[in-house]
């Protein structure tokens, strides 16, 4: 009741897809649970406990609010690791709670041991380390300030981790950058061991790496889109394909968007179709009117080329994409009617809409597509 259109998240997904990355990834090579984003749009209240039923303990988010999520709804009290924001000011909750965060600039690493010092409780910070992105991270000139605070206060500063993240991993034009990462961030790593710093996880692997560069998987893997059933670039699949000799896509998606029919109405030839005069029906016409639109995050660049599915047939959008509603032609449907079944991504029947093919329609990539899905469409996991 009272929603237009719900998503569907599917468990047995989820557990192929984490077969399939552990197959790929070495044993005892920790997976941490990137769910930042809302878990890429498939809802962090609802992927936390059934990735925990699946057995991950680790999970990264960007900011303090989406660890506080994470924390509220972990049943086995998995460790949390933030990659970004963390105001000074939300530190203290941090730390009280055992959330463990990155440090890339010197004032948070002061304002930690501030607080640590304060409340007794140690910071588990991981130390981001700048190797070519040119993002976040310290470079080489503030290492000796940073590694000598940690040796100065091993009690108050835990080492938990040692990290960098590479410029796009998905796209080979990278690949020497990637390759001029790999080499700065084992140069620098090296750097600390020679300092005595020995961090509990090196970790630099985002999916793309974990799939096209093995040899950063290291201690853990921070593992996004994968997980999600989806490659995070065609280059990156085609690549996988080639290399294991493999014909099928190895992942299943876990998201499944659905709508129904709000009305059916005729058009005649000759009339306007929906706002403005994008669309003029050459023939006569049948049109279904859909309760979603672009403030769903059905985009309006779909106006006369998106595509839906109903009673197993891939339809038309067909006129403008409204605010809350959409207009399909149903003209080759027999017997469509209010309260039918649409997939706006999804299967039904033998026919799928992907979210590739809807973000080429879009022009949006996965990534953007999946977290542009509003919080507030329902949400509910299916087998």
């Amino acid at each position: 009741m009272f929603h237009t259109s719900h998503i569907e998240i599917s468990r047995s997904a989820l557990r192929q897809n984490l077969q399939f990355l552990r197959e790929k990834i070495l044993d005892g090579v920790k997976i941490s649970s990137v769910v930042k984003g809302n878990a890429y749009g498939h809802s962090i209240e609802l992927f936390v406990p059934l990735a925990e039923s699946s057995g991950i303990n680790h999970f990264s988010v960007f900011s303090a609010d989406e660890a506080l999520r994470v924390k509220q709804v972990s049943k086995d009290n998995a460790t949390i690791m933030t990659m970004g924001m963390l105001d000074n000011e939300e530190l203290e909750w941090a730390i009280k709670n055992g959330i463990e965060f990155y440090v890339f600039e010197q004032n948070r690493l002061e304002a930690a041991l501030e607080v640590a010092k304060k409340i007794n409780v140690p910071a588990k910070v991981h130390i981001e380390l700048e190797t070519g992105m040119n993002r976040t991270g310290f470079d080489t000139k503030a290492l000796p300030k940073t590694q000598k605070m940690l040796t100065d206060n091993p009690g108050l500063l835990h080492l938990k981790g040692l990290c960098t993240h590479f410029a796009g991993a998905e796209s080979i034009a990278n690949y020497y950058r990637i390759k001029k990462q790999k080499v700065a961030f084992k140069k620098l790593a090296r750097q600390f061991n020679q300092q005595q710093l020995i961090p509990k996880l090196l970790h630099s692997a985002c999916s793309a790496a974990a799939i096209r560069y093995p040899e950063t998987k290291m201690d853990m893997v921070r593992i996004g889109i994968l997980q999600y059933g989806f490659f995070p670039s065609r280059e990156v699949l085609i690549d996988y394909l080639t290399r294991h000799k493999e014909n099928d896509y190895p992942l299943t998606r876990l998201i499944s968007w659905k709508t129904k029919v709000m009305d059916v109405k005729s058009v005649k030839a000759g009339d306007f179709i929906g706002y403005g005069t994008s669309y003029l029906a050459n023939a006569n016409m049948k049109v279904a009117s859909i309760p979603v639109g672009y403030s769903h995050g059905f985009s309006r660049s779909l106006s006369n080329q998106g595509r839906v599915l109903i009673q197993g047939k891939r339809l038309s959008v067909v006129g403008m994409v409204n605010m809350n509603m959409t207009l399909v032609d149903v003209s080759n449907l027999e017997g469509v009617q209010k309260g039918d079944e649409v997939v706006l991504i999804g299967k039904q029947g033998d026919l799928e809409i992907s979210v590739s093919s809807f973000g080429e329609f879009s022009d949006l990539v996965n990534y953007e597509l999946l977290t542009r899905l509003p919080s507030n469409i329902p949400r509910k996991i299916v087998d």
